[in-house]
């Protein structure tokens, strides 16, 4: 049997996936967009996105694998149903974005499309070549997406589908292959005069409709700055201190996601989805391990997510984070320190002077000097 876009369909459904689509090889038609991105630094510190030999991949994706004809990407939901919302809310407890409640998507994707390239390599005997990214190629997978037909690019920059939102997982197949039919691209938006994704965005990340500034957003931040976050965005942090999902709840779209099937998706415990901020403040490299294990939170380290935790304990200001934030001003790393001395600069106010004085004479890290002298006036 020929190896055909409809049997290619089937097979993705067979394999669990929720949505599939079949692209040719070509550049993506958002290039523009992108080199204008970068040139104007709005990828920030992700030099991977700027670095010369991936802007030729997503230029050519004859560069990522020579005679790449075809696309074959993939949607999986990961949404999980979560009643309690205001335990999502709650100032008390830091907030991880949905799609990290589970477990990593990177393997629970990477198997499931390694098994769909053997079915198709067993179809043709074996006469392609093909490559598999999950998130982790240099291709501008959106927009690839979107001429696939599995959805339109909204103003918050996100692909949504019209009838399930955007909260699900892209993978890629880049094929030799070249196939006897493509699914129809779907319209380059369907938001109208809706804005209300770039109104809510509190730390305003979007300078203009369809334009993300990384240097702004919540999830860049929490999740790919290794350093200091910067001290005049962090109260409009809230409570998050893994992502963001602002700017995808409040689209109108996001009404029609549908609740993930896939186990693997779903949170093992509260602690996955919203831990007390206390419980954070208190981790060690041990317990850290433990508790995120196979997450995607895995990735930042224990270190980082602590420093998340201590800008949400600041916008907080409750007293009883004062003495676990009063422990971490002798923490090992000089990032979780001096974003601790911010928080309790935030909870404190005057009454922190004798403690971040101490810190700053204490201290011989540069950079924590900065942070508490800045505090300090």
């Amino acid at each position: 049997m020929s190896l055909t876009a409809a049997r290619i369909h089937d097979k993705a459904r067979e394999l669990g996936f929720t949505l599939c689509g079949i692209a040719p090889a070509e550049p993506s038609p958002t290039l523009a967009h992108y080199l204008r991105w970068i040139q104007r630094g709005m990828h920030g510190e992700m030099g991977y996105m700027a670095r010369p030999d991936r802007v030729r991949r997503r230029q050519d994706l004859r560069e990522v694998l020579p005679g790449a004809r075809s696309l074959i990407i993939i949607g999986l939901d990961y949404r999980a149903s979560f009643a309690d919302e205001d335990a999502l809310k709650d100032p008390a407890r830091g907030r991880i974005a949905s799609y990290a409640w589970g477990v990593d998507y990177h393997q629970v994707l990477s198997l499931r499309l390694e098994s769909f390239a053997e079915w198709m390599l067993a179809e043709c005997g074996g006469l392609f070549d093909h490559k598999i990214y999950v998130d982790t190629g240099a291709l501008l997978e959106r927009s690839h997406a979107q001429q696939a037909g599995l959805g339109f690019i909204g103003k918050n920059t996100m692909l949504i589908h019209p009838r399930r939102g955007s909260s699900f997982f892209l993978g890629e197949i880049i094929t030799s292959l070249e196939l006897d039919d493509y699914d129809t691209p779907q319209r380059e938006t369907m938001c109208g005069t809706c804005a209300r994704c770039l109104a809510a965005c509190p730390t305003a990340a979007f300078p203009a409709p369809f334009v993300l500034d990384a240097r702004r957003c919540i999830s860049y931040h929490t999740i790919e700055n290794k350093g200091w976050v910067d001290r005049d965005l962090r109260a409009d942090f809230g409570n998050w201190i893994f992502g963001c999902d602002i700017c995808m709840d409040t689209c109108p779209f996001q009404r029609f996601t549908a609740v993930a099937d896939e186990m693997a998706f779903l949170p093992l415990d509260m602690r996955r989805v919203a831990p007390k901020l206390v419980d954070m403040l208190m981790l060690d490299e041990g317990t850290f391990r433990q508790l995120f294990r196979r997450s995607p939170v895995e990735r930042i380290g224990r270190e980082r997510l602590v420093r998340n935790a201590c800008i949400a304990a600041g916008n907080w200001q409750d007293k009883r984070v004062v003495p676990h934030l009063i422990q971490l001003l002798y923490d090992t790393s000089p990032l979780v320190r001096g974003h601790a001395a911010w928080a309790l600069w935030q909870t404190m106010g005057l009454d922190s002077s004798k403690l971040l004085t101490d810190l700053y004479q204490r201290d011989d890290d540069e950079g924590l000097r900065g942070e508490v002298a800045a505090l300090l006036g």
